[in-house]
């Protein structure tokens, strides 16, 4: 039996009707799509590599404890696989609004946290794989592991892994709440020799406080804009394209790193977005930036081992060149300051607090935090190779973040295949203008790329640009 983390516990706790944390993705692959026997065959062999696929989280009686993964006994793989088409010929604008509603429905606590879509009926001879999984299973780099796992790496199907799986017996109430208890009582026990055990590591535990010093910053509320406010539990969707080689070419021009020409591209949407909403740029837009802190050996692992950052993107700077400077900057300061190192340090501090206490502490410190953070921007690498469904090449993929509290935009990146794509999730009631931000992110790209020495057309330029939800 083993018990949900402090941090995966969390996202259980601080979800509710309006804010649905589960992360998503939309895969399009080529050629016919499907069959429903097809793809219950290949999920059906990939079941044993993936035991969190047939199991529950169990709560603890009086939240004494935190949850427990435990087998369902009533497993059906049926409730999980969907089939659904768009009226032929299915735009890319069309799929936008089935995802923007297939991600507004919240997932059934009592099975397990996970549901894969087919979506037949796209132009192109193209079909799509949606999938949704709770964020409590998984985070974002996991989540990507497990698309290497659900799919193949050659056009060959893998042989089907051997399946011997019975559902244990789960723990009766009595049985968890003991379990609990005593594993509270044995907490402080566990916590000395974790102590005693770490006395090597003093220099993570300055690198932490120096951390925690920075993060003390974002108490500070950002000025009142409309990125900001209630959220209602309908979704939009959309995404922008680019190319990792432009990427690249303007990193290797420019400096700074892959990841700063993402989020000054991305702070480029958000001034066009601001500006066309007749709103003030001279300001920061602050985005949590979720980091793993998973080490190299920790794939297979289906947990969350995130931390996190707060960057401040620049949209008051005009000039692309200027605007890429002052991310680069801001994060290398980021990066020496080990704020991502002392975020890790407080969600691993939960696994010792009281849950029942932490369940609530959880929920008053997203409402609080969600006042003065703007937007989420999350930055997944994924495999740069290519992946098949039963034979049919993905194409690409995109990312979908949840919102929560009053964040009303999020955006999340995914590299594949040498590709990069941002998938960018709105609240439904305030975001019908989301296609600005799309379109500002490749636009933003495509000023940096005419920036650097002529090598060829540009990709970002070249690419067809993403109409966001407008339904």
């Amino acid at each position: 039996m083993n018990r949900l983390s402090a941090l995966d516990a969390s996202f259980l706790d601080v979800e509710d009707a309006v804010s649905h944390m589960h992360i998503g993705s939309v895969a399009l692959f080529e050629g016919p799509a499907l069959s429903y026997r097809e793809l219950r065959g290949m999920i059906a062999s990939r079941l044993p590599l993936v035991e969190r696929y047939r199991q529950v989280a169990q709560p603890v009686a009086f939240s004494i404890g935190r949850p427990v993964w435990v087998d369902d006994a009533h497993f059906d793989l049926d409730y999980h696989l969907r089939r659904t088409a768009l009226p032929e010929p299915g735009t890319e604008s069309d799929l936008c609004v089935l995802v923007g509603r297939l991600m507004s429905e919240q997932l059934d606590r009592a099975r397990p946290l996970w549901e894969m879509w087919v979506v037949e009926g796209l132009s192109g001879g193209r079909w799509a794989l949606v999938s949704k999984t709770h964020h409590c299973l998984v985070d974002g780099v996991s989540a990507s592991d497990l698309l290497t796992v659900i799919l193949d790496r050659e056009p060959i199907p893998a042989p089907e892994e051997r399946d011997t799986w019975r559902p244990r017996r789960p723990p009766t109430a009595p049985e968890l709440l003991i379990r609990s208890v005593a594993e509270d009582l044995t907490s402080p026990y566990q916590l000395v020799q974790s102590v005693r055990s770490a006395q090597h590591r003093v220099q993570h535990v300055r690198d932490a406080a120096r951390g925690l010093l920075r993060m003390s910053g974002v108490l500070a509320p950002t000025p009142t804009t409309s990125l900001n406010g209630r959220v209602g539990q309908h979704r939009r969707w959309g995404w922008s394209r680019a190319s990792l080689s432009d990427i690249k070419l303007i990193q290797r021009t420019m400096g700074g790193t892959v990841n700063d020409v993402v989020l000054a591209s991305i702070s480029g949407g958000f001034r066009d977005l601001l500006i066309s909403r007749g709103e003030s740029t001279d300001r920061v837009v602050r985005s949590l930036v979720p980091v793993s802190v998973r080490s190299p050996g920790e794939h297979g692992v289906y947990n969350n081992r995130v931390s996190a950052i707060f960057a401040e993107l620049p949209v008051s700077v005009q000039d692309p060149a200027e605007r890429l400077a002052a991310i680069s900057a801001q994060m290398a300061d980021l990066k020496s300051a080990k704020e991502a190192v002392a975020g890790e340090v407080l969600t691993s501090l939960g696994g010792f607090a009281p849950p029942m206490l932490l369940a609530l502490g959880e929920r008053l410190a997203t409402r609080v935090s969600q006042h003065n953070v703007n937007t989420v921007t999350t930055n997944v690498p994924g495999p740069q190779h290519p992946l098949y469904a039963a034979g049919r090449r993905m194409i690409e993929a995109v990312g979908y973040v949840p919102l929560g509290g009053h964040v009303r935009l999020g955006v999340a990146i995914f590299s594949y295949d040498g590709a990069l794509t941002f998938g960018v999730t709105g609240d439904y009631d305030t975001t019908s203008d989301m296609g600005v931000l799309c379109e500002g992110i490749e636009r933003s790209l495509a000023d940096l790329i005419a920036l650097c020495p002529a090598q060829h057309e540009p990709k970002a330029g070249r690419t067809r640009r993403r109409a966001a939800n407008a339904a």
